[in-house]
């Protein structure tokens, strides 16, 4: 009886780990962390039990090598068995690949209250190796330095010199974190500076693991580089995700039309031009850009790549964000859009951020203004840091739309909000204008002004707006175009077309805005 009542035991928790064991994103224990900014669980729909991930006749990952390095937390909150199913997931990940000096590399980081590099990319370069390798390492146990790891990983493993292929050979680098744990150092700096230096970084949470660590870690569309697992007896069900994540065939190979270059990017490409030249509306072909006129009516005396950044937070509710959304078509309305004036995307932020459309991206007025109508209400955290740093490391790159820094186009953003932000701004703000993009900031209702001030360029009286309540929104769009449009325009009530690429990006708070 007591057996019998056992397998049953067994056999419900099996199911419950089946059901509840993986999540994507924010897709956490709620009562865990009950109280913490963060979206509803969800179970990731892709994500499907190893054998099948593994079945026979599956293809291994040939058409994409990278430089992949695995940086995995062996404190002592990681009990042994746990640590021997993490080396099992590594194992795994390693069978999905193709190795090889021409193809995937394999790297390892260690890491608990110290560092240690297992092997380099330049160490193993067949399948048998890297996992007879992978079997003899052992946990640290001790505490988690998150961040001193990956800096090893940037310094250390993602060189030259330990295997890690050159810039020319266009080999992506990526680095794949396993912790349980809340860092014990700062892993936002380091991180971002991993970034800047080209490498992906995807953030695996098991268990107890601080989400808002994994979020400051990973890469940009977080839901698809963050995820959470219960309990590492779960871990190897993320393989599958990473082997279609990972091993996804190279878009531009398949064929394409592009007129210089093709870029592949999340199974999909972009074209690119060559220095000097401009990409047509098709967003295919090139053309040399014909030299900007300037006229005496209009905006034509200032040509933007413009981001407007809008909240639509659960304290804003659905009829004021509409009244947003007219705040950005209010200003859409003075711009004449399209591929060789202005250029008008949309991006909006809450606990997550989300690209609505990117500069570029629809290259007509009525095209925007029909996007902007179309975008639907997030209601969730806000997260004014997070979305910077999107702006700053996305929105602007020359693959959403924005024109190269040789062309001399002025980048600008304005930023909606009505609430604090549940994260830190200041450093994104300050690096988003030291790298020349002109920031306005739009408060509206119970917002911390302090945050603003620092997003808002100088001087304050020209790039600061605020209102006690959203019945004038019209008028600071209206002061906002003026801004646009130096000389006449601002004495006027009403403003004419202009030129200038404009972004919006959308904030949504669950408490306080």
């Amino acid at each position: 009886m007591k057996s019998l009542f056992g397998a049953l035991l067994y056999c419900l928790s099996a199911l419950v780990c089946e059901v509840r064991g993986t999540y994507r994103l924010y897709g956490y224990d709620q009562q865990r962390y009950a109280g913490r900014p963060v979206a509803r669980p969800r179970l990731h729909p892709n994500l499907q039990p190893l054998h099948n991930a593994l079945s026979p006749g599956v293809t291994q990952c040939k058409s994409r090598p990278l430089d992949l390095v695995f940086i995995i937390d062996s404190s002592r909150s990681v009990r042994p068995g746990e640590f021997e199913k993490v080396k099992v997931f590594l194992s795994d990940m390693v069978d999905t690949l193709d190795i090889g000096p021409d193809a995937t590399r394999v790297a390892v980081v260690n890491y608990a209250s110290t560092v240690k590099i297992e092997f380099l990319l330049r160490t193993y370069l067949s399948k048998v190796e890297l996992k007879r390798a992978l079997a003899r390492v052992e946990p640290l146990s001790a505490g988690t330095m998150t961040g001193l790891a990956i800096r090893t990983a940037v310094d250390e493993a993602f060189t030259e010199e330990s295997g890690a292929r050159t810039q020319d050979k266009n080999i992506s680098k990526v680095a794949i974190i396993v912790t349980d744990g809340r860092p014990q150092d700062k892993v936002e700096e380091v991180s971002a500076a991993a970034r800047a230096a080209g490498i992906e970084i995807y953030a695996v949470g098991v268990d107890r693991a601080d989400m808002q660590s994994l979020r400051l870690m990973a890469s940009i569309p977080l839901d698809e580089h963050v995820f959470y697992v219960e309990t590492y007896g779960v871990i190897e069900k993320l393989t599958s995700k990473f082997r279609e994540t990972l091993c996804g065939i190279d878009p531009c190979a398949l064929g394409h039309d592009c007129d210089h270059t093709c870029i592949s990017k999340n199974n999909s490409y972009y074209c690119q031009c060559r220095d000097g030249y401009v990409l047509n509306e098709d967003q295919k072909t090139c053309a040399q850009p014909p030299p900007l006129e300037l006229k005496a009516h209009a905006c034509n005396t200032r040509v933007l790549d413009l981001v407007f950044v809008i909240d639509g937070s659960k304290s804003i509710g659905p009829e004021n964000f509409e009244l947003v959304k007219q705040f950005v078509n209010h200003i859409v309305d003075s711009l004449q859009i399209g591929s060789r004036s202005t250029r008008v995307g949309l991006v909006q932020f809450a606990s997550a951020v989300r690209t609505e459309f990117s500069l570029g991206q629809h290259g007509t007025k009525k095209a925007v203004k029909e996007a902007v109508a179309a975008v639907r209400y997030m209601a969730m955290g806000t997260m004014t840091g997070l979305a910077l740093r999107h702006l700053l490391e996305k929105s602007f790159e020359e693959s959403e739309g924005a024109r190269p820094p040789a062309a001399g186009v002025p980048r600008v953003a304005v930023l909606f909000t009505d609430g604090q932000s549940q994260d830190y701004v200041s450093d994104h703000a300050r690096s988003l204008k030291d790298q020349g993009v002109e920031m306005y900031a739009v408060g509206v209702g119970k917002v911390a002004e302090k945050d603003l001030l620092e997003i808002a360029s100088k001087p304050h009286s020209e790039h600061y707006f605020y209102s006690a309540d959203f019945s004038t929104v019209k008028s600071i769009a209206k002061a906002i175009k003026s801004r646009f449009c130096p000389g006449k325009e601002r004495r006027e009530e009403v403003l004419p077309e202009a030129c200038g690429t404009l972004f919006f990006l959308g904030m949504a708070s669950q408490q306080n805005g």
